[in-house]
């Protein structure tokens, strides 16, 4: 199967999968030097070939999880599994620059974006929103919520095991078994917000949906910046994202960004990180993270998406980082962490110390935020707990002289008078029992 590849609206490739273990990207003879589909494949004379069904670049917006079960149940034997298949499907509504379309098939136009804030009233129940997944699954990216995408004025077109995305916006929703996620990633994208560029979120009155403005696309919805997360950047699959390092990380912004903006790249990255041990989110991976560019000589990182409080949850509250430093997965390395980012990062202890304080500061001012939502909303009060006392716990251990020395978190009374609360329990794992039904 062949398929047209377009960056910002322009046919400058073909996308040919030859079997199961072959793919081939060729650049059409006019294509100009900026209009590259990947920061690993420069426009060139000669076809790339990748040693499987698709290059990383295009695995990267592939459907999984809940949504793919909902396009193959759509679709039927036409798409199944195929990966190049899947991708005719969704390949009009990629996030970042880059599309593909069946070829001879009209590139559709983006239609004026549809305000999708007002969904942020009404039913927010897991129920509905799975209801609307199975409604308008008609594309899909990764990501562990239910997301949300419009195609036309007033469609919605599901993407991500249960992510709504609209040529402006992502819409994000909660679980029974992550309740309050959306007002979670909410408080700590507030955060985030205090210390480095990051995604504009808006949260529903009762906690459970999420509107997340998306950072490469203009105000009318068409493409603004190309982007590549790091699984597409390191050539893993999507579900290797967990199979690398910061080490690696750090190395291909090195090879990617030019020169002037690495020290900035790699500084926004040790932020990143320590943001994660800080709020304790066990969930930066390598698709969570990101290169932007609006050509090869304007690459940065992409601003932060996806950061939420994991330990929160029970049976995520012991998962250890996403990502070693190295060697290790632990949210207590003790001195070799100022010690990884000097030799990785290229930071001085001082600007660590910089960045540590800000974050502390930032955390400071948005946990009287989630003291506010605690009262405002009864049932979100164990939730607004455990994330406080995660807080405290990953902000005093960087605080402390094992890491940097530099004294007791000032809560400004955020965390007086919480509840005491039942330990979580990690999953109990029964040797020799079968999940599978007895036939």
């Amino acid at each position: 199967m062949e398929l047209a590849v377009y960056v910002s609206n322009r046919n400058v490739a073909t996308l040919e999968s030859q079997g199961d273990f072959r793919s081939v990207v060729a650049y059409r003879p006019e294509t100009a030097k900026e209009d590259f589909v990947s920061l690993t494949m420069p426009v060139r004379a000669e076809s790339w070939t990748w040693p499987d069904t698709l290059p990383p670049v295009f695995q990267m917006n592939l459907p999984e999880g809940y949504l793919l079960q909902v396009l193959q149940e759509k679709f039927g034997p036409a798409i199944g599994a195929d990966p190049i298949k899947l991708l005719s499907v969704v390949g009009r509504n990629m996030i970042g620059r880059v599309k593909v379309a069946p070829m001879g098939a009209e590139l559709d136009e983006a239609p004026n974006p549809v305000d999708v804030r007002e969904l942020l009233t009404g039913d927010h129940s897991e129920d509905r929103f799975l209801e609307l997944v199975r409604e308008h699954a008609t594309s899909g990216i990764s990501g562990i919520q239910p997301k949300f995408l419009d195609e036309q004025p007033g469609a919605l077109e599901v993407f991500a095991k249960g992510s709504l995305r609209t040529r402006k916006h992502i819409v994000k929703g909660s679980s029974a078994k992550l309740p309050f996620l959306a007002l979670n990633e909410h408080l700590c994208m507030k955060v985030a917000a205090k210390v480095a560029p990051a995604a504009r979120t808006e949260v529903s009155s009762d906690g459970q949906l999420l509107v997340v403005d998306r950072f490469d696309v203009d105000e009318r919805g068409q493409p603004r910046l190309g982007m590549e997360d790091f699984c597409a950047l390191l050539g893993l699959r999507p579900a290797n994202k967990y199979e690398t390092t910061w080490e690696r990380i750090c190395k291909a912004v090195r090879e990617h960004v030019p020169g002037a903006g690495q020290k900035e790249a790699l500084r926004e990255l040790a932020t990143h990180m320590l943001l994660s041990y800080a709020l304790r989110n066990a969930d930066e991976h390598a698709k969570n993270i990101a290169l932007a560019y609006t050509n090869s000589h304007d690459i940065h990182v992409a601003p932060i998406y996806d950061l939420f409080t994991t330990a929160v949850y029970e049976g995520y509250h012991l998962n250890p980082p996403a990502l070693s430093i190295m060697g290790k997965r632990t949210w207590n390395p003790g001195k070799s962490l100022p010690t990884a980012l000097t030799s990785v990062f290229g930071l001085e202890p001082r600007e660590q110390k910089a960045i540590v304080e800000r974050i502390s500061d930032a955390a400071a001012e948005v946990a009287v935020e989630v003291r506010g939502w605690m009262k405002r909303i009864p049932q979100f009060s164990e939730l607004g707990a455990r994330m406080l006392f995660a807080w405290n716990e990953g902000i005093g251990a960087l605080r402390n002289r094992r890491h940097y020395d530099i004294g007791t978190w000032d809560t400004r009374g955020a965390l007086d008078n919480l509840p005491e609360l039942r330990p979580l329990h990690a999953k109990k794992v029964v040797i020799g029992r079968s999940e599978l039904p007895g036939i």
